[in-house]
């Protein structure tokens, strides 16, 4: 299948200051950007066919995979003043660099690329900053098996915030851990099918408008990952993703267990 990845905004949550104008998607967890760590999962899994949503910062992803290093993430040999890769990431990747705009809505970026998606039956999705180590093909079987026609990884809620229950007079009868409730959160892994377009306006969002309306007709399917998931929306979600790289506690990195 292939992989359309949102990675034009802003992100102005990540950025270190107004002098950092390195976008989102290039921030480092250990020696690669959030970006390939997303593509790598997806590669894990047999989708090599990605789809960039270039907007804010699309010079730096550009040059990036213009400038490849395989050596930065693979084991190698020098012999002879040659290199020979023991490892290869990317050589079998097929990457579509898109300009989406800067200001676009995900929904917008999504309509931009309609036409690299022609033919498809299904497709996938991600907004290119959060990474999990969520089974992708049960994902995917169990989406088809639904007969939906669109379907979102939903998770337990990451907030270390409260909920508290309180009377009109002021009175507090309750204070529960939001990871507690009941209640799931958009995970940020779709699967699509074209029928999605039909219901994106110009402008839209995917999740508000096109899934909104799929939910109402119950044509949402919602994949259930109680397993590791870590957005890396912000500066602090980012840099807790590097320090547990540099521990050696990479659970999102399936690829890394089956090379052992």
């Amino acid at each position: 299948m292939k992989v359309v990845l949102f990675c034009g905004g802003y992100g102005m949550r990540m950025r270190n200051g107004t002098n950092d104008i390195l976008p989102k998607p290039m921030q480092l967890v250990g020696p690669r950007p959030l970006i390939w760590h997303v593509m790598r999962y997806y590669a894990h899994f047999g989708h090599h066919d990605f789809i960039l949503c270039l907007g804010y910062g699309a010079a730096h992803i550009k040059n990036f995979f213009l400038t490849y290093q395989e050596s930065v993430s693979n084991d190698f040999v020098i012999h002879g003043g040659k290199v020979e890769l023991l490892h290869s990431d990317i050589s079998d990747w097929t990457i579509t660099f898109v300009d989406t705009g800067a200001e676009s809505a995900i929904g917008e970026r999504l309509r931009r690329v309609r036409d690299h998606l022609v033919g498809e039956r299904y497709f996938l999705a991600n907004y290119a900053d959060v990474l999990t180590d969520a089974p992708l093909d049960e994902m995917v079987e169990q989406f088809v098996a639904s007969g939906a026609a669109a379907s979102m990884m939903i998770v337990p809620p990451q907030s270390s915030f409260h909920c508290v229950d309180v009377n009109s007079l002021g009175e507090v009868k309750n204070i529960i851990p939001v990871s507690r409730l009941p209640i799931w959160e958009n995970g940020g892994y779709f699967v699509l099918t074209p029928e999605i377009f039909e219901l994106l306006p110009p402008g839209g969002d995917l999740v508000e408008d096109a899934c909104g309306a799929l939910a109402a007709q119950g044509r949402l399917f919602g994949y259930q990952h109680g397993g590791f998931w870590k957005p890396a929306d912000t500066f602090k979600e980012r840099a807790e993703l590097d320090e547990s790289y540099s521990r050696g506690e990479r659970p999102w990195m399936v690829w890394e267990k089956a090379l052992r």
